[in-house]
């Protein structure tokens, strides 16, 4: 059996480094397309470093354009590479252009289709995520869902009980994988922060940056916690969000730190050692429950409802006096909720169900 893992952005490389490693210490029958959605090399590259991944068999160099184009353009060259190298079962992971390119490029082929992360919904078809997620959903033939949230939506879309597994989500797996390697170096000096007297921030979702009014709501917002509590709002900002804030001409308000975006162990251990995170994020939510760090959800809807229902996280929105009430209830927040996310088998155990369906059928 012949495995393609499709990758395009940083967070489906995070999702499949369990998958990853766990068909290398098989030696089982891979290949690696990465289509570079993420176009930045500190967004990709670093990160197959830091991971200690194979680097991929394919890159596809699509890069920045309109989600037409660019789902276009993955999908005609993803299908060239398919047809040479005739996988069995073509393995994507998330919500992004590059999960449904894949989908599409393997569906049109006749080849199995296995979706990691599969049944998120946020309710909420203004977003891209949500219709790539849903499109990728009804294409796939393992449908790999995180919780049994996830089932029931997939359940109640008619989906095939049959092509349902529950396996925990492979963030986990890499937080929890990589714990030693996270406290191996302090990084706190390097950006002049202490722990537990900052805030970290993530913005990078269209639905807040393409928007200039939102943008300029959520900078506010940042410019009205700094003047509360006075400490560090640390910001690793995303390329998109850096382009938008110059285009409308916005300012970055006072006690906003932006740095380029971090090494993986970096970042997890900001997360780790922040009083709050602030994002817009899904992976940044798991990451920051799973770390035991409050969290707010800079959106008015979540596709991790886990989050909040163990009280790691609050949905609030954009709106100064919402994110203002919101810190204030997570910084007194015991942080003794138990991830909802599984103890960090989740590669092994869809590589698992996978063979044991293909060994089934030969």
């Amino acid at each position: 059996m012949k495995i393609a893992i499709i990758l395009g952005t940083r967070p489906e490389i995070i999702k499949m480094w369990s998958i990853i490693h766990q068909l290398h210490e098989q030696k089982s029958d891979y290949l690696i397309i990465h289509t570079n959605q993420h176009y930045s090399s500190n967004m990709n590259e670093v990160f197959f470093q830091s991971l200690r991944l194979p680097l991929p068999h394919h890159n596809l160099h699509v890069g920045s354009d309109t989600q037409g184009k660019q789902i276009a353009l993955m999908l005609t060259k993803i299908k060239e590479i398919l047809v040479k190298e005739k996988p069995d079962c073509v393995m994507v992971a998330g919500d992004t252009n590059t999960v449904l390119g894949g989908a599409l490029a393997a569906s049109q082929l006749g080849i199995k289709i296995a979706h990691v992360e599969a049944g998120l919904r946020s309710f909420d078809s203004t977003m891209p995520e949500e219709i790539n997620r849903i499109l990728t959903d009804h294409l796939s033939d393992y449908l790999f869902a995180p919780t049994k949230t996830q089932e029931k939506h997939l359940l109640y879309e008619e989906v095939s009980p049959q092509k349902i597994h529950i396996v925990g989500n492979s963030v986990a797996d890499a937080v929890l994988g990589h714990l030693k390697d996270v406290k191996k170096i302090d990084y706190l000096p390097k950006h002049s922060l202490r722990k537990q007297e900052y805030f970290l921030i993530t913005i990078h979702r269209a639905e807040n940056t393409d928007n200039k009014e939102r943008l300029q709501k959520l900078l506010k917002s940042l410019e009205k916690v700094y003047q509360k509590y006075g400490q560090t709002l640390f910001y690793p900002i995303h390329p998109r969000t850096k382009k938008r804030i110059a285009e409308f001409k916005l300012k970055v308000p006072k006690g906003v730190i932006l740095s380029d975006p971090l090494d993986y162990f970096e970042f997890l251990q900001l997360i780790e050692n922040a009083k709050v995170v602030l994002t817009d994020s899904g992976g940044v939510q798991e990451e920051a429950c799973i770390l035991k760090t409050p969290c707010l959800t800079l959106r008015d809807n979540t596709e991790r409802p886990e989050t909040v229902e163990v009280g790691a996280n609050i949905i609030a929105g954009t709106k100064p006096a919402k994110i203002l009430s919101s810190i204030k209830l997570m910084m007194e927040s015991k942080r003794n909720w138990i991830s909802p996310f599984g103890n960090g088998d989740t590669g092994k155990k869809i590589i698992d169900i996978i063979q044991k369906d293909f060994n089934s059928l030969s």
